[in-house]
């Protein structure tokens, strides 16, 4: 079965640092489009960074400049590097992947999901 499995979520406080891994038990999966998601209870989700084939990134305007999205491919792993945190970065982060497209990846309908990692911020 297809597993996508975040680690890395941790309390952290305002200004610091993580990054957020997810392994992909398939490795072909890095081939398409990937992406971090976050969600807080009784809020809708919101994409945070998307990767395509190309390694090319997107990012939501909240996180532009202080997160990065990559991948290795020799580990089958997506990350997010998360820098000068802010308390509205607190959440639970999951990594997601459409099996069925390498690029456009803000089209991407996500059909794999990890089961997330918690973020907390404090000020």
């Amino acid at each position: 079965q297809v597993q996508l499995v975040e680690s890395g979520g941790d309390s952290v406080q305002a200004g610091g640092s993580l990054r957020l891994s997810c392994v992909a038990s398939k490795a072909t999966y890095v081939a398409y489009c990937m992406g971090w998601f976050r969600q807080v209870p009784g809020k809708g989700r919101e994409a945070v960074a998307q990767i395509d084939n190309f390694a090319r990134p997107t990012y939501a305007d909240a996180v532009k400049g202080r997160f990065t999205i990559y991948k290795d491919v020799k580990k089958d792993t997506l990350y997010l590097q998360m820098n000068n945190l802010k308390p509205e970065d607190t959440a639970n982060y999951s990594c997601a992947v459409d099996s069925t497209r390498g690029i456009d990846c803000t089209a991407s309908e996500y059909n794999i999901w990890g089961q997330g990692t918690q973020v907390t911020v404090s000020s």
